[in-house]
């Protein structure tokens, strides 16, 4: 389960989590295959990661308030997992590849949150499909908007 390139992401975050989350998603991947909808894999992946190897602390449909400069609640983004309240995961089940809009949605994801590393995992192609993301440099921009209503 190694990365694309070995060695990149050696001091990344939580590099232990996303080794353990790639590996319960290759397990259902690999016991269910391609075809079914992205609600199927999530439960997939639900019954996997609490089960050794992989024994994971998550949150399912973890909710992400978002609240303007006056404390109004203006949405709440849901991410599929958070992991140990550090690694987001976010599930799609397409034919194509995972495209730009798809890692812009985890990209709103990190501006709602502090985590520091997500997973964008797509079960929809033959092989399993998976992004380790991290938040950009200008996501600081984006969080004026707030995660949590201003006091």
């Amino acid at each position: 389960m190694p990365d694309s390139k070995p060695g990149l992401f050696k001091n990344a975050p939580h590099n232990d989590l996303t080794y353990r989350i790639t590996g319960a998603a290759m397990a259902v991947h690999n016991e269910h295959g391609p075809g079914h909808r992205e609600a199927f894999y999530q439960s997939g992946m639900k019954l996997a990661f609490p089960k050794p190897p992989f024994s994971l602390d998550f949150e399912e449909e973890y909710s992400l308030p978002i609240y303007n400069a006056d404390g109004q609640l203006v949405y709440t983004y849901r991410v599929d997992f958070f992991v140990a309240r550090v690694v987001l995961v976010e599930i799609k089940a397409h034919h194509e590849p995972l495209n730009n809009d798809e890692m812009s949605q985890v990209f709103d994801y990190f501006a709602a949150t502090d985590a520091p590393v997500a997973l964008l995992i797509n079960f929809g192609r033959p092989r399993l499909e998976w992004k380790r993301l991290f938040p950009p440099k200008h996501i600081q921009t984006r969080r004026h908007w707030g995660h949590q209503p201003p006091k």
